[in-house]
């Protein structure tokens, strides 16, 4: 087989999956009740968000927050401070590609 695959999780229970992470590319799914969401950080790549299912508040650097609905794509450059959560009813659901993987970054 020359192929992998690559399983994700379902519900709606905050839950942060690391799917693929092999020094190419990082791909990460994330599920988001209302109020919850990751801490306050810098991107540690260059970042794209996918939003699957809900609506994501994101706040980057010190502009105020947008809303994204699903069916968005956000790209974040590195290095950017950003604030990621679910602000609404709705569970958030979102995968989060960083290419090229942070291992490709020197600290």
């Amino acid at each position: 087989m020359i192929e992998k695959d690559f399983n994700f999780s379902n519900g709606d229970s905050k839950l942060i999956e690391k799917i693929i992470s092999d020094g190419n590319v990082d791909l990460n799914h994330m599920i988001f009740p209302k109020d919850e969401g990751l801490p306050v950080h810098n991107a540690n790549s260059n970042v794209y968000m996918i939003v699957i299912k809900g609506q994501l508040t994101l706040q980057l650097g010190e502009q105020e927050p947008h809303k994204y609905n699903s069916g968005k794509i956000i790209n974040i450059p590195y290095g950017t401070k950003m604030d990621v959560g679910n602000k609404d009813d709705e569970v958030l659901e979102i995968f989060v590609i960083k290419a090229p993987s942070p291992f490709n970054y020197k600290e």
